[in-house]
């Protein structure tokens, strides 16, 4: 292993953990393992604090294939609370408002989830990285205010609905592209359904070729390390 000329490293993100913290996590590691205090460390699509799964980390040259990993198809497994909504549609941010689901079927639910598939538009959630004006939209709107996106196109190839448990919260997987917010999606889900929703729980379970399965754990990444050869080059390397 030569983490300055290039490695790839898959992780399953922990709970409440930006990914910035796990590449950061990553960055002392490497870099005390190399003693290389310029390492280079970049990940490879962000994940939301409140979601879980992979995220993969690159090291050294392995860095400038970061734009061609973050292209990969992405799966998720995304449980959502009908008949509610939040400001941020996950847990992030409370309630804030409740609406009827004694309506919502199952059929009703595969025939709505189906709608989704395909190229559509979709308008980012406000509590996301994306700027506005320089400014990150999540940074605005937690400061309560208005935050204006425009929709962006995007692919969804499949979704399956893996559990109903009506009235209150279904369980769905997705496979999607670039670009794409599940937490919006609840949110349309939910308009679609003529009530509210939200997600309770987020797993990206695959990035290209690389799955949930095959992920290192972050707090035995040490362990794993030393049970592996690595090839240590001088600073300027």
């Amino acid at each position: 292993m030569n983490p300055q000329k290039g490695e790839i490293f898959c992780f399953n993100k922990p709970y409440t953990w930006t990914s910035f913290d796990l590449v950061n996590k990553v960055r002392g590691i490497l870099r005390h393992r190399t003693r290389n205090r310029k390492l280079k460390i970049g990940h490879a699509g962000t994940l939301d604090p409140l979601a879980t799964g992979v995220l993969i980390i690159c090291s050294g040259k392995a860095t400038k294939r970061i734009d061609e990993l973050q292209a990969g198809v992405k799966e998720y497994v995304a449980t959502l609370k009908l008949g509610a909504t939040t400001p941020s549609f996950d847990k992030e941010t409370e309630e804030d408002a409740t609406y009827p689901t004694d309506h919502i079927t199952k059929e009703m639910v595969e025939n709505v989830l189906q709608q989704f598939v395909g190229t559509i538009e979709q308008v980012p959630p406000s509590f996301s990285a994306v700027k506005v004006n320089g400014k990150r939209a999540y940074q605005m709107a937690r400061k309560g205010q208005e935050v204006e996106l425009k929709p962006k196109q995007l692919t969804i190839d499949e979704i399956e609905l893996m559990t109903c448990n009506l009235p209150s919260e279904i369980m769905i997987r997705v496979v999607c592209s670039k670009g794409t917010y599940i937490r919006a999606l609840a949110r349309d889900i939910g308009q679609a359904l003529h009530t509210g929703a939200y997600l309770t729980d987020l797993c990206r379970t695959r990035v290209g070729n690389y799955r949930l399965a095959d992920c290192l754990d972050i707090t035995e990444f040490d362990d794993w390390l030393n049970a592996q050869t690595i090839e240590i080059e001088n600073e300027t390397s």
